[in-house]
Order: structure tokens, then sequence, then C-alpha cells
């Protein structure tokens, strides 16, 4: 029964047992973590032949360069070749880097101030105000870079298709907006994976900022929770074809699927987007970690390589993410105080507590020594304006952990649900 339709005794009742089952889980002293979508160490094993890669003698490629000197700002050739096919992207038009995208997006955003991008017609901070597109909840990560650098973040819902489109078309009509964050696949942290008629409507809806940009942050393209890769989205392609071949800045990498500090970053994008990047990559470095990309090629082999690697994530994955919608379901269904999500791929649940719980969840949880993802990091500006957000991570603690915890966060939930009522 819905802890609202009870009656006040019941109500009573419920709030006596959930005080009771709370104080016994402060008294476990646990310490419990979910706040960060990392990989645990039985992920990271999957990849550990990939140490001894590319090999003492293996150091050049198919066009016979040595991989260990410097050069090569676009990446090794085999490496792009392969991931191009996997996200569906031409290759000439895709870049090889280090190990972070997140630092590629840093570079993007803050070139694009200080200097402008290919399509300015002045430096960003030269402008009055930039402000950016937010659909939420999204990703803290994307959120700190454009609050760094001073933007007004403006927010859109994302819906079960994408981002409120209807919303964005009207936003852009503004010059001062300049560009947008988005996951397309299996995003942070709702697990929404766009459509391809959301994807076409972002490509040919006219901006009035001919510098505009969206970053397309692919982070999670091949991070099925099941045994079907979904179609990846030809989105460069799709720009051109809008006309409009300048309008992504597209992510990718590997931080998920070998190991997620010496990965190898990809962005892809138009051929004037790139040699405009190419052209302040190449005063700041040299060239990426070539030896890392061609251990990477080794490693995979061909993109089913890279499919056959992430069937194994997710067989470890599966079962962490079926406990807490489980428990979720079991210790909340009933009584209907929260909704969450049930992604096929990624790293995070989204749950949804009552409006102006979600603060006082997170300190009851913190209390009884299950740290959660802060209430409202999944908003600019750390900002739930209905305080209902709350990001689950259950990729990192092993499974005992992540029903601990999520038994846990339920009393949590029930608990923050009756003192609002005043129970």
């Amino acid at each position: 029964m819905s802890l609202l339709n009870m009656e006040k005794s019941e109500q009573a009742e419920l709030a006596a047992q959930v005080r009771k089952d709370y104080a016994e889980l402060k008294a476990k002293g646990l310490k419990l973590d979910l706040t960060r979508g990392k990989p645990s160490r039985s992920q990271l094993n999957l990849s550990n032949d990939f140490l001894e890669l590319p090999g003492a003698t293996n150091y050049t490629d198919a066009a016979g360069n040595d991989l260990r000197n410097y050069g090569n700002l676009e990446g090794i050739k085999e490496l792009r070749t392969l991931w191009g096919r996997l996200i569906n992207v031409d290759p000439e038009l895709l870049l090889a880097g280090d190990s972070s995208s997140l630092n590629i997006m840093f570079d993007l955003i803050s070139w694009s101030y200080a200097f402008g991008n290919n399509d300015s017609d002045r430096p960003w901070r030269e402008e009055e105000k930039v402000k950016w597109i937010c659909p939420v909840p999204g990703y803290d990560r994307h959120f700190s870079i454009t609050e760094r650098f001073g933007f007004e973040m403006i927010t859109v819902p994302m819906l079960e298709d994408g981002p409120d489109v209807a919303a964005i078309k009207e936003l852009v009509l503004d010059p001062q907006v300049k560009g947008m964050w988005l996951v397309p696949m299996f995003s942070n942290p709702t697990g929404v994976t766009i459509s391809e008629s959301v994807a076409r409507e972002l490509a040919a809806m006219e901006t009035a900022a001919p510098d505009f940009r969206i970053v397309w942050d692919n982070a999670y393209a091949v991070h099925i929770l099941g045994d079907e890769f979904p179609k990846v989205l030809p989105i460069v392609d799709i720009a051109a074809e809008a006309e409009h071949p300048n309008r992504f800045w597209a992510m990718s990498s590997t931080s998920k699927i070998t190991f997620a500090g010496s990965g190898v970053a990809f962005f892809a994008s138009s051929r004037a987007n790139l040699d405009w990047y190419l052209s302040i990559a190449g005063i700041r470095g040299i060239g990426p970690n070539k030896i890392n990309q061609f251990a990477h090629y080794e490693f995979f082999g061909s993109s089913e390589g890279v499919r056959a690697v992430m069937r194994r994530h997710a067989a470890l994955l599966a079962p962490k993410f079926s406990a807490v919608e489980r428990i979720l379901n079991n210790r909340l269904g009933e009584y209907q105080v929260a909704k969450w999500t049930e992604p096929e791929g990624g790293y995070f649940i989204s749950l949804d507590v009552i409006d102006g719980t979600a603060t006082r969840v997170w300190e009851l949880a913190k209390e009884a020594g299950i740290v959660l993802t802060k209430a409202g990091a999944s908003y600019p500006y750390g900002k739930d304006d209905n305080d209902r957000n709350i990001r689950l991570a259950p990729s990192l603690p092993p499974q005992e952990e992540v029903e601990t915890a999520m038994d846990g966060v339920a009393t949590c939930v029930l608990l923050a649900a009756l003192e609002k009522l005043g129970v």
C-alpha cells in the first residue's frame, strides 16, 4: 500500500519499525561506498594480459613507424580503424589520444574560451556571457568544467528518448548559448540511450551562435549489461547530412574497458574541427602514447574483440545491478516512495525519492556508514531544486557489500519519507 494512503496508525507502526531498523543499521559500523562508477578489481583483472603487450620487440606499426619516438598527433592508424568500426566513425575523422576523454573535453572548452573555435567570431572569454545547455540528471564532471569557466548552465530534462529537443530548440535561438553536454548512450546517470530521431533533430536545428557545439560524450557506447549491443549512431555523418558538419565534438575511450587510468581516449568530428584541435594540440605536445595505443590494438585485435571483453564485464556487472533493482523493489515498491531506473547498460542507477528528501537520505546513509554520491550532484552547481535525485554506483564494491548497502539505502529512503510526512 502507498505510504500516503496508509492510515495514521499504520504509518506510525511502520515508522517504529523503520526507526528500529535504522538503529540496527547504524550499530553495524558499516564502511560502504557507492559514490563513483569505478570498475571493480574483478573487472580490471579481465585485462591483465594487456600488461604484457606489446612486448619488448614489438614497437613498429604496419607502416613501419617506430612507435617509441615522437610524432603522430592523430594516433596510430590500426587502432583508429578498429575503433572507428566499433563506434561507426570514419577513422580519418577520428583521433586517438592519451588516456582521458575528459582531458580532451576540457581542452576543447578551454581553447574555445581562450582562442575561439574554428567557427567563432572571437574567443568565448570576450563574450558578455556564455551559456551552456545541461540535460539533467547528468554527469557532474561535465558540469564542473563549465562551472569552472563561469558559464551559465541551463538545465533541460532528460526524457526517455533523449534530452527535451523542443526546449533545446528554443534555447539555441540565443546567441550566447554556445553548447551542450550530452551522454548519448546509457547516459550517466539515467541509462537513457537517445533515439536516432532526437540525434537528427539536434544535428539539423538552427542555432544563433555559429560556433555552437554539442559535446557528444559516448563514454558508454559498448557498456552493456545484457547480451545485445545497440547501434552506435554515426553522429559525424548525421551532422554532415544535416549541413552542420561542425556541430558535434564526439568522445569515446577505453577507460572502463581495459584500465581506467591507462587507456586510450578518442575524439571524432569534422575535418575542420579536427584540424583546429590539432593546430593547438601540436603546440601543447608532440604526440600521444603510441606504445599504449599499439598495446590496445594488440589486446583487442578487432572491434569484435572489444565486444568480447565487454560481454565479460557485463557478466560481472549485471548481478550487481539486478541486486539493486531487486532490493529497491522489495523494500520500497509497495510504499511508492521512490522511482528508479533499470538500465540496460552504463554504470549507474538513478534513484528519485520523495521531493525534498534526497539530502536527508544522503545524510542518514552517511551516518550509517554508507557513502552515496551527494544529493544534487547530477545537477549543475550541485543544486537539484526538487531535492529528489541520488545517483547509485554499484560497480566497485563486491556483490555482498552492494546488497548490504542497498538494504540500508532503502531503510534511509523510508525513514526520510516518514520524517517528511511528520510521522
